[in-house]
C-alpha cells in the first residue's frame, strides 16, 4: 500500500495532465482520470451549464455535483473552494457573493492554479484569488469563512480526517459547507481498491458512507444533511480494465454501491458540546428524482 504523499503525487501528477485534456475527454472518465469510456455519457458529471456565473473556460468535467448549488452562498460572503482546480465552481460562488464578497481557490496542483488565475485575469474579478496548498493543510487562517464548498475532492486525499479538521478550523462560527464527493456500500474489489489510477479517478480513494458522515458528525458539525444522493455507474469498458469478465458481472450483480453525495453541516455559533446524533438520524434532502432527469 502507498504511503500518503506517493497517493498525493499519484494524484498531483495525473491532475496535472488533466489541466491539459478537454472537458468532453475528462467528463467521459472518471473524475478525468481514467481511460475515457467509449460509452456516450458522463460517468460523475452534473451539468452546470445553465447555473449562474458558469464560465465554460474554468469547466473542466471533473465534478460530482453542483455543491454551489445547495451551499446557501449569500452577498458578501467568503467562500473557500477546495480543490478549485480551474475555478468553475469558484466563478459561480462569486456570483452569488458578488463583489461584497470574497472568494478563495485552493489547489496543489500549479497548472490547474495559473489557468484558475488566468480565467479570473480575464474576467476581471478582483476579488477571487487562488492559493497553492494542500487541502488537509489549508493556507487560510483560522475562523475566516463563511462557506465552504467542494467538488469531487476530499476522497483523493488519503486523511480525510485532516480535511475534515481543517473546514472546522477555517469556517467561522455559524459557518456552514456543501460538499460533494463519491462514497461507498460495501466493499471496492481489490484490483480497484489497489490501482493508482483509480485513486486518482476518485473510485478507491472513496470511504464508506457511514464512516464519511461519521467523520463529520465526530468533529462537532451539526445539522449534518444529505443534500442529493446519486448512484455512480462505471461501464464495463472501464472496469475491465482491472476485472475479468466474471468479476465484472459479479461487480454489477453484487451489494456494493458507488454513489455522488453532497453533504451540507454547520460549525457551531458558539462553543458547546458534541451533538450525540446517531448517523441514521442524519437526514436526506435528494433532488435527484426521476422526474429532474438526474437520476
Amino acid at each position: 500500500m502507498k504511503n500518503e504523499q506517493e497517493l498525493k503525487d499519484i494524484v498531483k501528477d495525473r491532475y496535472a495532465r488533466i489541466a491539459e485534456q478537454g472537458k468532453a475527454e475528462n467528463a467521459a472518465s472518471c473524475c478525468g482520470a481514467t481511460t475515457p469510456s467509449n460509452k456516450v455519457y458522463n460517468i460523475m458529471l452534473d451539468d452546470y451549464s445553465e447555473t449562474n456565473g458558469y464560465i465554460e473556460d474554468a469547466d473542466l468535467g471533473l465534478g460530482c455535483g453542483l455543491p454551489t448549488q445547495f451551499a446557501k452562498i449569500k452577498k458578501g460572503d467568503t467562500v473557500i473552494d477546495l480543490g478549485s482546480g480551474a475555478g468553475n465552481d469558484c466563478f459561480v460562488a462569486r456570483h452569488e457573493t458578488g463583489v461584497e464578497g470574497k472568494v478563495i481557490g485552493i489547489d496543489f496542483t500549479p497548472i490547474m492554479i495559473e489557468k484558475a488565475r488566468i480565467n479570473a485575469e480575464k474576467l476581471g474579478f478582483n476579488n477571487v484569488e487562488f492559493r497553492e496548498g494542500d487541502i488537509d493543510n489549508m493556507p487560510v487562517s483560522n475562523d475566516i469563512a463563511d462557506v465552504i464548498v467542494s467538488n469531487c475532492v476530499l476522497n483523493l486525499v488519503p486523511n480525510k480526517q485532516k480535511v475534515v479538521d481543517e473546514i472546522f478550523r477555517v469556517l467561522k462560527p455559524g459557518g456552514h459547507f456543501s460538499v460533494s464527493d463519491i462514497v461507498l456500500v460495501g466493499d471496492l474489489p481489490e484490483a480497484l481498491r489497489g490501482d493508482a489510477e483509480m485513486y486518482a479517478g476518485c473510485v478507491a480513494g472513496a470511504i464508506q458512507k457511514s464512516d464519511y458522515l461519521g467523520l463529520i458528525q465526530d468533529k462537532g458539525f451539526q445539522n449534518i444533511k444529505i443534500q442529493k444522493e446519486k448512484p455512480i455507474v462505471i461501464p464495463d469498458d472501464i472496469l475491465s480494465k482491472y476485472l475479468s469478465q466474471e468479476e465484472v458481472k459479479t461487480f454489477n450483480k453484487g451489494a456494493t454501491g458507488i454513489f455522488s453525495i453532497t453533504v451540507y453541516a454547520e460549525k457551531q455559533a458558539t462553543l458547546q458540546e458534541k451533538p450525540n446524533l446517531k448517523l441514521s438520524e442524519i437526514s436526506t434532502t435528494n433532488s435527484c428524482t426521476p422526474e429532474s432527469g438526474c437520476c
